[in-house]
């Protein structure tokens, strides 16, 4: 391996990554490229052995650092935490997800922050990723630290760095996809902003931790309220009897004061269906309100009854009822070109339609096998058009073959740009 670029003198010369994830992997796998040494952190067993085979779900790119990476002494994951106290820097990147009721569930970020709060060490970087709601970085991180005795900005660095993985799309690289950091201190923000500097030139320095905070909720509350217009005006589209797809695209051609969102059969992954409701609970608690984005999320919530609604409505143009039909739902994962099942809107719309009394199945080459309620349901490896009363066109992952879909009496398009069955309606 060549030589690293950064000296052993180097204050912050070692990064650990707590989280491997699909944001801290390639995180870890950047720091090491870039030639820190890096400690990557998961309780998880089994996903330190899928690492260590060298089989995540990683782009291309990152296929070929990981594998870089497993044959060089300069690269460890480990499932200790005690080990934290090894590295110069320490990057937070576990999920915050939602529990049953939209509430945050904080417990993986809680147990993250109290391991680095318990192994922290005089000099160390701290930098928190995980998006959660304004002043998280204070309330787990800074606070415990000062209960240790440990003052931020003088014996250790605090910041806020929210992540920007954009997961299967390898044109969004962490070279360049700019980085926001707010640190609790001016000199927190600096040392955080030199740990960053390895994974792109591109850093924004705000003010404070809770201003990067705030930001990330932004950015996907954004994107919330921007995708619920956009099915919204499918919708509208479908009223009219005219392509959403074009309008949009008509519309885009404005090179000022509009900014592309595609309809689609739901939203899923971990950032867009759960973000914005860390900001919704913050506000409630608060006794503030947030009408827009709150609305926004309804819509998204309704959206995978909304395309069920829309099967029952094809089959039974076709003078067909749900009882009793085979529906095929293609693509299962919540984008294109990933094996990552996180609140996809399939799940919601197989339970829905299996409820309603139709045979469902699925094909994705990338999900081999799902569960669906209290039963298990295996991709259809080899399908036939001709074996299904109706295909749901749900995620098209590139690279495969659907020209069996033409053979289906119904096809029903969710991602409104699906052209290899020219008898498709849209949802």
């Amino acid at each position: 391996m060549a030589e690293s670029p950064l000296s052993e003198a180097d204050d912050l010369a070692s990064t650990a990554v707590v989280g491997m994830g699909y944001v801290g992997l390639p995180t870890a796998l950047g720091l090491h490229a870039a030639g820190a040494r890096v400690l990557g952190l998961d309780t998880s067993a089994a996903r330190r052995e899928t690492i260590a085979s060298g089989e995540p779900d990683l782009v291309d790119a990152d296929v070929a650092r990981l594998a870089a990476a497993r044959g060089d002494d300069r690269f460890a994951v480990t499932g200790d935490p005690a080990r934290l106290a090894e590295a110069d820097s320490v990057i937070v990147c576990v999920p915050t997800p939602l529990d049953r009721y939209l509430t945050p569930d904080l417990g993986p970020l809680r147990s993250a922050c109290q391991a680095v709060v318990e192994h922290a060490r005089p000099g160390q970087t701290l930098i928190l990723t995980s998006t959660s709601y304004v002043g998280t970085t204070r309330e787990l991180l800074v606070e415990p630290l000062a209960d240790r005795g440990l003052v931020v900005g003088k014996d250790v660095f605090v910041a806020f760095s929210p992540e920007r993985i954009d997961p299967g799309v390898p044109e969004h690289t962490q070279l360049g996809t700019p980085r926001v950091v707010g640190g609790c201190t001016a000199a927190c923000a600096g040392r955080a902003r030199r740990v960053l500097e390895r994974l792109t030139p591109l850093v924004h320095e705000v003010s404070s931790a809770e201003v990067a905070e705030l930001t990330k909720l932004y950015e996907n509350s954004f994107r919330a309220v921007n995708i619920a217009l956009a099915n919204e005006f499918a919708g509208i589209c479908s009223t009219f009897e005219l392509d959403p797809i074009e309008v949009t695209r008509a519309a885009a051609t404005k090179p000022y004061g509009f900014m592309t969102f595609y309809p689609g059969p739901g939203v899923g992954g971990h950032c867009i269906p759960c973000d914005p409701h860390y900001l919704l609970w913050q506000l409630r608690e608060a006794r503030g309100t947030a009408p827009l984005i709150s609305q926004a999320m309804t819509s998204i919530a309704h959206r995978p009854g909304q395309v069920a609604d829309r099967v029952t409505a094809t089959l039974s143009a076709a003078g067909r009822g749900v009882a009793g039909t085979h529906i095929v739902v293609v693509g299962v994962t919540y984008k294109p070109g990933v094996r990552d099942l996180r609140e996809s809107s399939a799940l919601e719309i197989l339970e829905r339609l299996a409820a309603r009394g139709a045979k469902v199945d699925y094909h994705d080459p990338l999900i081999p096998e799902l569960s669906l309620g209290d039963r298990s349901l295996q991709s259809v490896p080899d399908p036939h058009g001709t074996d299904f009363d109706l295909a749901l066109i749900h995620t098209v992952h590139p690279g495969q073959s659907y020209d069996w879909i033409e053979h289906c009496p119904l096809v029903l398009d969710a991602t409104y740009t699906f052209e290899a069955a020219g008898h498709r309606e849209l949802v």
